[in-house]
C-alpha cells in the first residue's frame, strides 16, 4: 500500500535525527510521499513542510512550561485542525511525550491512525499513563526491548526497532589506535570522566568525580585521566574545577567533546547516569554511573521511580553489571573503589567488554528501517506485536 501524507512531529534535536532517518526510509519506499508538521532541518532536508521551528516544544522545566503553556496550546490546535484537514495515512509523533501523545489522542479520535516513535519513561514512573497512552496511539515503536516488553504486558501494540546509537557505532573498535589519535600513551591505563553535559551536573558531580579520580591516581601511579566537556561553557567550568587539584591537572586531558573517543580510548569509564552509560556500553567499556542531584528531587525520584536500577546498561540486561552509586552513596572514596576495582581486575572487564559487545549486537537492527517496516504496518492494518526473541526474555 503506497502512503501518500504523513504527518511528523518532533520536538528537539533528537527527534529531528529520528525523524530524518525514519523519512529517508518511507521516501525510498513510497515516491511522491509528502510530509508536514513539526521538525528540524534534518527532517527538512528529507522533504517536510514544518509549519513552527523545531525548538517551539523544546521547553524545558515546569516554570518554563507553564510560562509557554498558552503557545504550546495554540500549537497543538494548529496542528490538529491542520492535520484533520489534511487527512494524513498516519500521524507520528517522536518523543515529546507531553505534547504528542496529547496531540496523537485527540487526531485517532478524529479518525487518523496514530503512532509514537520513542517511548517516554512510562515504565520507570507514572506508570498509570499507559493507558492514556494506549487511547492515543495504534502503535508505539520502542528503542529499547524492556520497554517493548512493558507495552507488550499492558497489551499496547508494540515494536521494538532496535538504537541508532546502536547502529551508528560500529561492533569493533581500536582502543590503542584510540588513544594515539588523543596523544595518550598507549600503554599506560586510561580513566575516561564525564560529569554531564548540563551545568547543574557539573555544580553537583564536578567536585566529587575530581577527588575520586585525584584518589584513584594515588592508587594507580601510571593512570591517564581524559575528561571530555560537552561545551565549551562546561570546558571553562571543568578547567576552573581543576585550579584546586593541581596534582591531578598534570595527569587531565581537557578535550573539546570527543566523548566517545574517550570513551573507546579507556580501561574504565566515569560518569553521570544518563544517555552516556548507554554510549559507554556500546562502546564497549566497564564503567561505574554515580549520579548526585537536590535533596528534594532525590526525595521524589525515590518515591516514584518504580525501577530497580538507574542506568540503561542494568536495565538492558535486567541485572546488575554496572555499579550504581546515587546520591549519598556516591562519594569519592567509594567511586575510587569501585574504579580501582574495574583497573586492577583485566579478566573481569574483557568479560564485561564481551558481554556488552553482545548487548550491542542485539540492538543493531536498522532503527531507520524497522520503524519504517512498523508504520507500513500500521497503515495497512497488520499487527505490530508480533514474535520477537529480543523481548521475550522480559
Amino acid at each position: 500500500m503506497a502512503l501518500q501524507r504523513i504527518y511528523l512531529v518532533a520536538g528537539e534535536l533528537s527527534g529531528d535525527i529520528l525523524g530524518a532517518g525514519l523519512m529517508r526510509e518511507l521516501n525510498a519506499r513510497h515516491p511522491g510521499v509528502e510530509f508536514r508538521g513539526i521538525g528540524g532541518p534534518r527532517m527538512e532536508a528529507q522533504g517536510l513542510s514544518s509549519r513552527f521551528p523545531l525548538e517551539t516544544l523544546s521547553v524545558m522545566g515546569l516554570v518554563e512550561v507553564i510560562k509557554h503553556l498558552p503557545a504550546l496550546i495554540r500549537v497543538r490546535r494548529t496542528l490538529r485542525e491542520e492535520a484533520k484537514a489534511w487527512q494524513p495515512d498516519i500521524m507520528i509523533g517522536i518523543d515529546a511525550p507531553d505534547f504528542n501523545i496529547g496531540l496523537e489522542k485527540q487526531l485517532r479520535e478524529a479518525g487518523i491512525k496514530t503512532a509514537h516513535y520513542v517511548s517516554p519513561s512510562v515504565w520507570a514512573w507514572r506508570q498509570g499513563r499507559v493507558k492514556k497512552i494506549a487511547r492515543a496511539v495504534d502503535g508505539m515503536l520502542t528503542l529499547l526491548p524492556f520497554e517493548a516488553a512493558f507495552y507488550r504486558h499492558h497489551q499496547v501494540p508494540v515494536a521494538f526497532v532496535g538504537h541508532p546509537l546502536a547502529d551508528e557505532l560500529p561492533l569493533d573498535n581500536d582502543r590503542q589506535r584510540t588513544r594515539q589519535g588523543l596523544g595518550l600513551d598507549p600503554q599506560a591505563p586510561v580513566l575516561a570522566l564525564l560529569p554531564g553535559s548540563r551545568g547543574n551536573e557539573i555544580r553537583f558531580l564536578g567536585t566529587t568525580f575530581l577527588q575520586a579520580a585525584e584518589q584513584l591516581c594515588q592508587r594507580h601511579p601510571s593512570l591517564q585521566v581524559v575528561i571530555p566537556a560537552a561545551s565549551a561553557q562546561r570546558h571553562d567550568e571543568i578547567d576552573q574545577l581543576l585550579q584546586a587539584y593541581p596534582a591531578l591537572s598534570e595527569r587531565v586531558v581537557l578535550l573539546d567533546g570527543q566523548a566517545r573517543e574517550a570513551m573507546v580510548a579507556s580501561d574504565a569509564v566515569l560518569l553521570a547516569s544518563g544517555t552516556a552509560a548507554l554510549e559507554a556500553m556500546l562502546c564497549h567499556r566497564a564503567m561505574v554511573v554515580a549520579y548526585k542531584m537536590a535533596p528534594m528531587t532525590h526525595w521524589l525520584a525515590k518515591r516514584l521511580v518504580k525501577t530497580s536500577w538507574v542506568s540503561l546498561p542494568n536495565l538492558i540486561a535486567q541485572q546488575t553489571m554496572v555499579p550504581e552509586l546515587i546520591q549519598d552513596a556516591a562519594t569519592p572514596e567509594s567511586i575510587a573503589d569501585q574504579l580501582s576495582t574495574l583497573l586492577t581486575d583485566k579478566a573481569g572487564r574483557e568479560a564485561l567488554e564481551t558481554r556488552f559487545a553482545t548487548l550491542h549486537a542485539s540492538l543493531q537492527r536498522n532503527a531507520s528501517r524497522r520503524a519504517a517496516d512498523a508504520i507500513d504496518a500500521l497503515v495497512a492494518g497488520q499487527p505490530l506485536d508480533v514474535q520477537d526473541d529480543a523481548i521475550d526474555g522480559y
